[in-house]
């Protein structure tokens, strides 16, 4: 498998809506990070489907290592 680019060695903060449906981009390639514009199209990856439990701040994995992808577990650290 191969592995995905890293945007950012952080997470991507983003305000969502409750019961929004979100597409994040897990191959690092999107030119609208931290959301899926398609970019991954002949590879092996694939947009994840995220759906906003509640209004407010969601913070987004960006360096797509995250355990807990669509959203930032810390991974990050261990990159940098």
């Amino acid at each position: 498998m191969s592995e995905p680019q890293r945007p950012q060695l952080a997470p991507y903060e983003v305000q969502v809506e409750k019961g929004n449906d979100y597409w994040w981009c897990a191959c690092g390639a999107s030119a609208s990070q931290p959301f899926c514009d398609g970019s991954h199209k002949g590879t092996e990856f694939g947009p994840v489907q995220f759906t906003a439990p509640a209004s407010g701040p969601a913070y987004f994995c960006g360096c797509k290592g995250s355990g807990s992808s669509p959203m930032c577990d810390g991974s990050h650290k261990a990159l940098s």
